[in-house]
């Protein structure tokens, strides 16, 4: 089955709607404990215009283990990529391997400078620190010539609780003519966001939960060199450049990950939320 997204097709909920079920696209989905991977390319997500997708690095695993209703949101999405190397190496030695880890922070500087001279694409920056989205807004908006991302706002720690607050976010994002939106809340608060109000926001085309990729393009925190994350240490990188706050998710949270995966490998992996 070709692999390429066609742009003229709009999503009806889930996944696009004239497609085979996942259990008739076996070609294009890598089972990875209880999560169906779209096997495409890099190329294929930047084809996506219209609707929402999701990209699954270990951590977000770990949370399919733990909450059912983060679960439930992936059959929301029309994709899900592999965001992680080491699920990537994990698919291989499962024996289904996926083309390439299509990971949220590589693609979004290639969809901006892609859609450079697209006048209808207009970006809206939700997330980071105070400060900080205005800072991505402004280096985008330089390398790319034109004011491709049109607001930004970063709703402070809770507001997601603050109906007022909501109200105000949703109304800067539909006023600033944004037809893209990215949200850098954090898994699951930023896919909680996208699926709870995206009806509210109907010049909005397409929705990337992106988690730290407006701290990347602001220059906050700086990418390891490619070939780190090539050998699937990246996280060695993020412990080093921030013990105190990655020790325990990257040494304590994760590591069971693997362990389910090897249990996955001997057909001894079993899904929390199956009946």
């Amino acid at each position: 089955m070709q692999t390429t997204i066609d742009d003229d097709r709009r999503p009806t909920g889930g996944r696009w709607a004239d497609e085979p079920e996942i259990s008739e696209r076996n070609s294009r989905v890598v089972r990875l404990l209880n999560v169906d991977i779209d096997d495409i390319s890099m190329d294929d997500l930047l084809d996506l215009r219209h609707g929402t997708f999701i990209t699954v690095h270990t951590d977000m695993m770990r949370l399919f283990q733990r909450d059912a209703e983060f679960h439930r949101m992936l059959d929301k999405y029309d994709l899900v990529t592999c965001d992680s190397q080491i699920l990537a190496f994990a698919a291989r030695l499962l024996g289904t391997p996926v083309r390439e880890r299509v990971s949220g922070s590589d693609y979004f500087p290639r969809f901006y400078e892609r859609y450079a001279d697209d006048p209808t694409v207009r970006i809206f920056l939700c997330g980071a620190k105070p400060g900080v989205a205005d800072r991505a807004r402004d280096r985008i908006n330089a390398k790319v010539g034109r004011e491709i991302v049109v607001g930004t706002d970063s709703p402070a720690f809770g507001f997601e609780d603050d109906p007022a607050e909501v109200d105000r976010v949703i109304d800067k994002i539909n006023a600033s003519g944004a037809t893209v939106l990215v949200v850098g809340l954090g898994a699951p608060k930023q896919d909680r966001f996208i699926h709870t109000y995206r009806s509210r926001m109907p010049d909005v085309e397409l929705l990337m939960p992106l988690g730290g990729t407006i701290d990347y393009e602001a220059g906050e925190v700086r990418r390891p060199a490619p070939w780190v994350t090539d050998l699937g240490l990246e996280w060695v990188a993020r412990i080093l450049g921030d013990p105190k706050a990655r020790w325990k998710r990257y040494l304590v949270e994760q590591p069971p990950v693997l362990l389910q995966l090897v249990k996955q490998r001997f057909g001894r992996y079993s899904d929390p939320w199956a009946r």
